[in-house]
């Protein structure tokens, strides 16, 4: 019997960068504080979502790159502290802190938030940031890195240690984790377009987190990660991250997404163009492409993408046009959805008012199996 699909998952992002209507100018509207982004994490907990995504960055990725910026992991524990049940997606990057410590911390938050967190995987980054950090090496290093990471931090999450840990970039001499987290253990999410990335996708991810493309590309790469994940013997499951403009009518909400780039800084955009410039990174270099008036279709827009780093398309139109385009990638594939709009706090209500509830009505209903029961 084939296993029932399970609902879809709806989260939201936590804008680390600032936040406001306008984005790509010298500072944010809303610098991002504490009490700023607990007022977004306790909203969107009040609202239902599922987890929230805090990325990670070495310098401002909406605004001008030495704009205030709110650190990933500091941000993410004392988030945990202030909320009770929604999930933490965490982005972290491998190389910056040693693994034997990561697990450690990993699992201590773990704990504390009762079992609240999952990890995002950025093996790739930002042009040039690991840089500012001193940290170097090239795309496919940072990928076979990663792998040595996962795969030294879930043993020692697993077994506790002392583990001795042999690689090319990791190296561990009898480390320990204790407590080790409580099952279950932190979730690990993998983002990327590369050969490189579903390789270590099919190995180690628990999901494969996509930007949002077209859906020719789009279902290009799921067929490609199907296939990779077969290789290893495993069966895939898939994010999708977008931003959402969303109004009344399919004029405002244009009206709106132009509205978001009207103070953009010749700096900024200056600064995001130089940031995908030679890129390694399939995915940037597919959310930068310049196309005209930044239409990717009829409902896809990445002007984004001219003053945010990473991901930069939208969804753009009606509360139905976006809960249609959202329920055409959920028919592709898609379990999860981690969400954003401008500002995060009003529009992730506007979202989980009169989106998501579209996108649940249409849904298939439970099938019955042959003796009448629905699947459960």
């Amino acid at each position: 019997m084939t296993e029932p699909r399970p609902a879809p998952k709806f989260s939201w992002f936590v804008p680390i960068d600032g936040d406001g209507d306008r984005i790509g100018s010298l500072r944010a509207q809303r610098p991002p504080t504490f009490e700023y982004l607990r007022d977004v994490v306790l909203n969107a907990e009040r609202l239902g979502y599922h987890s929230l995504l805090i990325p990670t960055r070495f310098a401002n990725g909406s605004f001008e790159h030495a704009a205030p910026l709110a650190e990933t992991w500091t941000t993410a524990t004392a988030l945990c502290a202030v909320s009770s049940r929604i999930r933490l997606l965490i982005a972290v990057r491998p190389g910056i802190t040693p693994v034997g410590l990561f697990a450690q911390q990993a699992a201590t938050l773990h704990e504390i938030s009762g079992g609240r967190i999952d990890i995002n995987i950025v093996p790739g980054g930002i042009q040039g940031d690991n840089e500012r950090l001193g940290i170097s090496g090239s795309h496919d290093d940072r990928y076979a890195q990663a792998d040595e990471f996962i795969d030294a931090c879930a043993q020692l999450w697993e077994t506790g240690g002392p583990l001795q840990f042999e690689g090319e970039s990791v190296r561990l001499n009898g480390a320990i984790v204790s407590p080790t987290p409580s099952p279950p253990a932190p979730e690990w999410y993998l983002g990327g377009a590369s050969d490189s990335a579903l390789r270590l996708a099919a190995s180690r991810a628990d999901v494969l987190l996509c930007w949002i493309q077209p859906p020719e590309p789009m279902q290009a790469l799921l067929d490609r990660t199907r296939d990779a994940f077969a290789l290893a013997g495993r069966t895939p499951r898939f994010g999708l991250r977008t931003h959402l403009v969303v109004r009344d009518t399919e004029a405002e909400a244009w009206n709106a997404a132009a509205e978001l780039l009207s103070e953009a800084h010749s700096d900024v955009l200056a600064q995001r163009a130089a940031a995908v410039k030679s890129t390694a990174m399939v995915g940037a270099a597919a959310q930068a492409r310049r196309v005209e008036d930044d239409r990717l279709g009829e409902r896809l827009w990445n002007g984004i993408s001219r003053v945010r780093v990473n991901l930069g398309t939208a969804i753009v139109g009606t509360p139905q046009q976006a809960a249609d385009e959202l329920s055409a990638y959920r028919r592709m594939g898609f379990d999860e959805f981690i969400l954003s709009g401008y500002p995060h706090l009003e529009e992730a209500e506007r979202i989980a008012r009169d989106v998501i509830p579209l996108v649940s009505a249409s849904e298939p209903a439970p099938s019955l199996s042959s003796s009448g029961d629905a699947r459960r």
